[in-house]
């Protein structure tokens, strides 16, 4: 049920012209309180951030975080567009608008798909705005929509947290363009708690830092990333602490979703660098080894080549010490003081022979720690991107 599990809101999803043939390309997500909801969110740090970033940058800036509904479009990103595609966006969010009785500065987009490729907002505007008279709070509805923002992915990104007293729902689209911060995804989460915007805003980023800022699919940072949050109110006020633990449980859960998703990749990889002299060393030196091309060919092909991980970590610009180093796979030491560990092959192969694979690298100098999560890169993910798509 995702976003509509949780009082006060609506989804919709179909199909309003952007892809062909029919194809599901837009939801929206509506609070039906008497008053729009609390709004808070996340966007792209990507320089040349789409047009819907900049509308919705700023209509939270002018309703001082407050929101009567998300839209979500699918097929085009309307990013490198130029003031028609500001132009366009501002049209979607009117018709939204309108069709919901409130002003479109209270009314956020996210748009994903091609970039550069301008399309025909006038031709869209009224199908979305037909689409959002359909908008129902059923599993049905709920489905239809996180399946209408879809691109490359091959599943639906649904969660639902059931917390004592308030509930969290959210989903989300990303399968490439997966690096930080956030990643080539879109993200609605919807909760019934009462908070207030500037409250909502410090949880959802603090949410959003361990779990989508930690994810590596392929090094890109996408132009149209956001991740939006809207309470509804109905369930009065939560222990901020409640709330901020469940918004990361449910962000984690969807950051985990699009990396096992991810374009061409047939297992998921956690990589945690311990013993490291921060907790910000130990990241930068866990994404180093994520980030990694020839890391993930090993994954690929379920090598355990472990001598790429430690030239990983040596490269990685964190306090180092060879001769303190130790690498180990699931529960299986390989590398032991910077050098090659008497160990179970069986086990080693065996571990990565599995979906869900864990590389722990001890750096031997401190207490910092830090994981990070990725995939392995193989034929599939070249197929999917040596054309446009």
């Amino acid at each position: 049920m995702s976003v509509v599990a949780v009082d006060g809101f609506a989804a919709a999803g179909g199909h309003v012209g952007i892809k062909g043939a029919g194809q599901p390309d837009c939801a929206v997500v509506a609070c039906t309180t008497p008053a729009p909801a609390s709004a808070a969110a996340v966007f792209t740090t990507n320089l040349a951030a789409a047009a819907p970033v900049t509308v919705a940058r700023a209509h939270l800036a002018a309703t001082g975080g407050r929101a009567r509904a998300v839209l979500v479009t699918s097929g085009n990103a309307n990013a490198a567009t130029g003031a028609g595609g500001v132009a366009g966006a501002e049209a979607l969010c009117a018709a939204v608008g309108a069709a919901c009785a409130s002003s479109p500065t209270e009314v956020l987009l996210a748009q994903t798909g091609l970039i550069g490729v301008p399309f025909d907002f006038a031709g869209v505007a009224p199908a979305v705005a037909a689409l959002c008279a359909t908008a129902g709070t059923t599993d049905a509805h709920g489905a239809a929509a996180a399946r209408a923002i879809l691109t490359t992915d091959a599943v639906p990104k649904t969660h639902l947290g059931v917390h004592e007293g308030f509930r969290v729902g959210a989903m989300a689209k990303g399968a490439a363009m997966l690096a930080p911060n956030l990643a080539t995804m879109l993200a609605v989460l919807t909760t019934d708690a009462a908070c207030g915007p500037g409250l909502l805003g410090e949880l959802l980023r603090d949410a959003v830092a361990p779990t989508f800022n930690r994810v590596h699919v392929d090094g890109s940072t996408s132009t149209n990333d956001t991740v939006c949050l809207l309470a509804s109110g109905l369930a009065g006020p939560v222990v901020p602490e409640r709330l901020g633990e469940a918004l990361t449980e449910a962000c984690a859960s969807l950051a985990r979703q699009m990396v096992d998703d991810a374009e061409g990749a047939t297992r998921t990889a956690t990589v945690t660098v311990s013993g490291a002299t921060s907790d910000h060393q130990a990241h930068i030196a866990a994404r180093a080894v994520a980030g990694s091309l020839l890391v993930k060919c090993s994954l690929h092909g379920a090598d355990p080549y472990w001598g790429r991980v430690v030239a990983e970590l040596g490269a990685a610009g964190v306090d180092f010490a060879l001769d303190r180093v130790t690498v180990r796979y699931g529960n299986t030491v390989v590398c032991s003081g910077g050098e090659p560990a008497p160990h179970d092959a069986a086990a080693v192969a065996a571990h990565l022979a599995r979906r869900q694979v864990e590389l722990d690298c001890d750096l031997g100098l401190g207490g910092g720690r830090a994981s990070v999560l990725c995939c392995d890169l193989g034929p599939g993910y070249l197929d999917e991107n040596r054309s446009t798509s």
